[in-house]
């Protein structure tokens, strides 16, 4: 069964790209465009990862880690920061809901991003 990848991207261009490449790597992939919905969908997939957009309306990255945290489905599910926020700019709270790893889009390729999530969900 392939792995279940969860893209939360408020970013269309960055979301599709994103998509294709994970489902060219045999994952399965949904997206959501922004956290409140995000949070529905990843109730709803139970992903292994989710890649998870800070900055995004209706409920920032950071609102739907929160909540996502607080449910029996979501307290251990891996997550990847995808930001444009340098690493001093990402709330402190952030980082202590048990964030796998923080990527700093414009300095990763797709395939370096798939690389890193290859590493997290084997």
């Amino acid at each position: 069964m392939a792995k279940k990848i969860a893209i939360v991207e408020d970013d269309l261009a960055i979301s599709t790209m994103y998509r294709i490449k994970f489902q060219q790597e045999g994952y399965d992939v949904e997206s959501a465009d922004n956290g409140k919905v995000g949070l529905e969908l990843c109730g709803k997939m139970n992903p292994d990862i989710v890649l998870l957009d800070l900055m995004m309306p209706e409920m920032t990255g950071e609102e739907m880690l929160t909540a996502m945290r607080k449910t029996s489905w979501g307290k251990n599910i891996k997550v990847i920061i995808l930001t444009n926020m340098g690493e001093q700019e990402i709330p402190e709270k952030v980082k202590q809901l048990d964030v796998t790893s923080v990527i700093l889009k414009a300095d990763m390729t797709p395939r370096q991003v798939a690389d890193v999530v290859k590493g997290v969900i084997k």
